[in-house]
Formats: C-alpha cells, sequence, structure tokens
C-alpha cells in the first residue's frame, strides 16, 4: 500500500457507559473507495466524525494526512469533505446558490459549473431544494461536500431512503468522485452498496473492527459465501466472534 491517507489505531469512543466505538483500526490509500461496513448502532458514524475532528476520540490514535485530527482539526478542514445523512438546506435555496454560498466558505473551492456536471446536476441549477427528488437531493450533498475541493471525501449513508434506480445512478456518481482523485471513505449498512463499490472495507460490529479486505477476498474467504451478506452472517454467528466484540 503506498503511505495511507488516513491511518487509525485501536479507535476508542464513549458515551458515559455505552461504548460506541470499542477498537477500530484501519488505514486508507489514497485514490481508494474504502468501506466502513455494519448494521446501524455499530460505531460507523462516530468513527468517522472522530476521524474528521468533529467529535473528540476516548482511545487510539488517528492520522488524516498525516495530521492528528483530534488535537488539529483546522489544518484538515479544507482537504476532507463531509456529506451528512441531512443537508439541512432551505428549501427554497436553489442547488447553484447551494453551491455558490459553500463554495465561498474555502480560499480554493472547486469550479461549481463542472461540479454540476460531474454529479448530473446542471439541468437542475435553477431548482429549489425542495422541488428535487430524493437521488437529486443526495447528488446535491455531495456537491457540496466536495466544493471544497477535498482530498478526502467522507460520504455517510448516502444512499438510505433511495429507491434502486436512484441507489444506482448514486454509486456512478461516487465512482466518478474517486476517479476525480478523491479518496472516498463510504459509511454503510448496505451490503450490496459495499461489494460494489468499494476497494477495500472493514465490517464493524458492536463497535469493533470484526474483518478487514477487499469485497472478493472476503468473500472467498469464507466457504460457501457469495456475498458480503453471507460473510457478515457467518463471522457474527460464531460464538469465538461473540464473546471478543465488546459491549
Amino acid at each position: 500500500m503506498a503511505d495511507p491517507i488516513v491511518e487509525v489505531q485501536n479507535l476508542r469512543k464513549t458515551y458515559g457507559r455505552k461504548v460506541a466505538v470499542a477498537d477500530v483500526s484501519f488505514a486508507v490509500a489514497p485514490g481508494e473507495i474504502f468501506g466502513i461496513l455494519g448494521p446501524n448502532g455499530s460505531g460507523k458514524t462516530t468513527a468517522v466524525e472522530c476521524i474528521a475532528g468533529l467529535r473528540p476520540a476516548d482511545g487510539g490514535h488517528i492520522r488524516v494526512l498525516g495530521v492528528d485530527p483530534q488535537t488539529q482539526p483546522e489544518l484538515i478542514r479544507d482537504h476532507v469533505g463531509i456529506q451528512f445523512q441531512e443537508s439541512g438546506l432551505h428549501d427554497k435555496i436553489t442547488v447553484y446558490e447551494a453551491l455558490r454560498l459553500f463554495a465561498s466558505f474555502y480560499e480554493s473551492p472547486a469550479d461549481v459549473d463542472e461540479l454540476l456536471n460531474i454529479l448530473d446536476l446542471t439541468d437542475k441549477r435553477d431548482e429549489q431544494f425542495k422541488t428535487l427528488s430524493g437521488g437529486q437531493k443526495q447528488r446535491v450533498s455531495i456537491a457540496l461536500a466536495l466544493v471544497g475541493d477535498p482530498k478526502i471525501a467522507i460520504l455517510d449513508e448516502l444512499t438510505t431512503g433511495l429507491d434502486p434506480q436512484a441507489r444506482r445512478t448514486t454509486w456512478e456518481v461516487v465512482r466518478r468522485v474517486r476517479d476525480s482523485g478523491t479518496t472516498v471513505l463510504l459509511v454503510t449498512h448496505f451490503m450490496e452498496e459495499a461489494e460494489r463499490l468499494c476497494d477495500r472495507l472493514i465490517i464493524l460490529d458492536r463497535g469493533h473492527t470484526i474483518t478487514e479486505g477487499s469485497p472478493q477476498d472476503l468473500i472467498s474467504s469464507v466457504a460457501g459465501a457469495r456475498s458480503l451478506e453471507d460473510v457478515f452472517v457467518a463471522i457474527t454467528s460464531k460464538p469465538a466472534a461473540a464473546t471478543t466484540r465488546g459491549l
């Protein structure tokens, strides 16, 4: 692997007595789509919020572009774009107005017109946010994450609530983002999504990393498995796994 663009070692995050992230480690190479896969409540979003410097960790070590985001979040802020599950945009703002507004927050933003073209939003540039379909709103959210021209994009559950066609269209957008040179951290609970998109991934369960590798390597490692869902079921059903996943 090339020098990692993101490194996480033994990450831990608790809320009182609740352990959200117990022990998570991984490294991401530049230019790949790296998946953080697991069921709801497995610690995925908490982990990436710590990586982005948005939430304090309680243990472990993180490096993003060689910087500790826990102590110097300002040094990575312009280099990490984040797509949240909820955009929070005003209903009446147009797509172009939203992108121009967010671009104004950065010294060297991406070209808004080019971004609209990459994400197939050019014909929607003057449409109000409230008039967009679910898939179009998700593409706007991705555009907002990319408008600062980041080196890393964190996409969190970006296809939740979309119909199958909109989901597949969004997958193609993510591939274009990667092909443009941006490293992608993809947070998802959809096994098929991770299998189709990710170069490599980790699977989380109850705040622990339970396996890591490329989708095909993980599938090949489990006898009889034909998908990542088969891998997840096989790994989490083992008695040994149940005793090592913690709280």
